[in-house]
């Protein structure tokens, strides 16, 4: 009889508990809302946190909640799906508490006010926030998004807390760096690489709660198994494993990834070949309003962020029989600068093969061409046929995507007489761009054009290395300058530290195929502010106001 008693307490304990949970349902547009609600609601120990995805969405997904818990509603004052949610909720029988917030990140924050261990990462790079959330929930930390913009209010509300320990993670501002130096933060930006930060984060996982499994993801998405905290991720490009990654499976502890969604089906099969992890996929869950006897199923819910949008396309391959040269000329599609490295295999007409690549990986700015030359043994009369394969990402070490195919090389008889020199570098402050000077130094008797495109190498930003190009090709006369202009800002700290400056120019007789290189170091030449031009600017205003004054006092004369 004990027993039975006991059992019927601790039944009727389990349904109090029931009765008083809560369920949140985040209301907005903004994916930096969604997360820090859904990191909140793990803070909080409240693991039914969930997030609008449509406007049809706000009555679907209360379908999936315990009747008899009440629902939190985190509505941005902004950005809703659904104004006046509240309402919506209630109408279905809910009880439901409606909060409407203006900054989720920063009002969230303070009303976690027992949390003492805070990340900082740019929400520019939403990945990040993604790569960190598991160990932000194992390790108590929250997250606060911060740039040049909002740092003062950071710094500002970090001032009245305990900080126990702040991680600045990936690439952020001079100013956020700056600011929050007297925090001692432990800093994490390997190489600028988001898979080799990636991997740190998840050892610093592994250290407080050891796990065989983990979630691999591509970061470009919110989703409840990555937030829950409950495995590290781990992120694999979305067509190619970076070799980071792969050297980090086969030597840790995992041996079971989930992937989430069946977008990156392929490259997880790929990491299952090559480095034997069992992988198992998520791709949808269990419908929330079936319209048959026999339960449908639906697409998991999932919030998407904000990507750098990455595209290579081969835009020609060509035998230069001049030069016995492979040429291959790569177009960047779109704004994002990307590396890539390429295997190429040629065929000829009497079957014999041959491949040629790149050793290392190779830089092209955004919305540019670049061409590559490989030197290749003579290749016989008639059809020629190559495979391509290059993969590219956004670092040297985050090659991630994959562009392949098969192709008709092209056949030219093309000499190439242009030469140049780098004849000066100049940043200019003011205008926040580097300035390459170039000549073309070929014999004018010989009536040489030339084209060229320049980068600064390794050039220091934000206190992180990076590469830098120019996004117009410039054309130089026979015996003539031009100036390439290569857009970047450099603090004043960026600029102590770029003492010596390597410029890369790539140039050649055709515009579309810059098949020579050169390179140069200066000692870093700065252009500050244009006294002459403000001298004058401001004795023109000085003008302008005593005429303004004499034409008022010409005024109160007459009347």
């Amino acid at each position: 009889m004990k027993k039975l008693v006991l059992i019927f307490f601790l039944l009727m304990l389990a349904s109090i508990r029931a009765a008083s949970a809560e369920t949140i349902i985040v209301n907005s547009e903004d994916w930096r809302d969604v997360y820090s609600s859904m990191l909140y609601g793990n803070l909080q120990g409240i693991t039914n946190t969930h997030f609008l995805v449509s406007r049809n969405h706000g009555t679907l997904i209360l379908n999936q909640v315990n009747p008899s818990d009440e629902i939190l509603a985190f509505s941005s004052r902004r950005n809703p799906f659904i104004v006046g949610y509240r309402a919506v909720v209630e109408s279905r029988g809910f009880e439901c508490e409606e909060t409407v917030y203006d900054d989720f990140n920063l009002e969230l924050a303070e009303e976690l006010d027992e949390i003492t261990n805070f990340i900082v990462i740019d929400d520019s790079y939403g990945y990040n926030a993604i790569s960190v959330a598991p160990y932000a929930v194992v390790s108590n930390s929250y997250v606060l998004f911060a740039d040049r913009n909002n740092i003062r209010r950071i710094a500002n509300f970090l001032s009245g807390r305990t900080v126990d320990s702040l991680i600045i993670y990936g690439h952020v501002n001079r100013e956020v760096l700056d600011s929050l130096e007297p925090y001692t933060p432990e800093i994490i930006n390997k190489e600028g690489d988001r898979f080799y930060n990636n991997i740190e984060i998840t050892k610093k996982y592994q250290a407080i709660s050891p796990s065989t499994q983990a979630v691999l993801t591509n970061g470009e998405f919110i989703e409840s198994e990555i937030m829950s905290g409950k495995q590290p991720v781990l992120f694999i490009g979305t067509n190619n494993v970076p070799d980071q990654i792969k050297d980090y499976i086969q030597n840790s502890e995992i041996d079971i990834g989930v992937l989430i969604g069946n977008e990156l089906v392929g490259t997880a099969t790929t990491i299952r070949r090559q480095v034997g992890i069992s992988v198992f996929v998520k791709f949808a869950q269990g419908a929330r309003s079936p319209d048959s006897a026999i339960s449908q199923v639906e697409a998991l819910d999932m919030f998407y962020l904000p990507t750098y949008i990455l595209n290579l396309e081969l835009d020609s391959i060509k035998y230069n029989r001049a030069t016995g040269m492979l040429e291959v000329t790569i177009r960047n599609t779109e704004g994002q600068a990307v590396f890539f490295k390429g295997t190429h295999s040629l065929i000829d007409s009497n079957g014999i093969t041959q491949t040629v690549g790149d050793i290392d990986p190779i830089f092209l700015e955004g919305n540019s061409l670049k061409t590559m030359i490989y030197e290749v043994q003579p290749m016989a009369d008639g059809k020629i046929n190559g495979d391509i394969y290059i993969i590219y990402g956004e670092s040297k070490n985050s090659l991630e995507k994959a562009l392949s195919g098969t192709f008709e090389v092209g056949v030219i008889d093309v000499l190439d007489e242009c030469e140049i020199e780098i004849t000066n570098l100049v940043y200019d402050k003011r205008k926040k761009e580097f300035h390459v000077e170039l000549k073309n130094i070929v014999d004018t008797k010989k009536q040489i054009t030339c084209y060229a495109s320049s980068e600064v190498i390794d050039v220091v930003v934000d206190g992180f290395r990076t590469t830098v190009g120019s996004t117009e090709v410039v054309e130089i006369g026979p015996g003539r300058k031009a100036h390439n202009i290569i857009e970047v800002e450099l603090s004043d700290e960026d600029i102590e530290e770029n003492e010596i400056v390597t410029v890369r120019t790539s140039y050649g007789q055709r515009n579309n195929a810059l098949v020579r290189t050169k390179e140069r170091d200066f000692e870093l030449n700065v252009k500050g502010v244009d006294y002459i031009t403000f001298t004058l600017i401001l004795i023109i205003i000085i003008l302008i106001i005593l005429i303004l004054i004499k034409r008022k006092k010409d005024k109160e004369k007459k009347h």
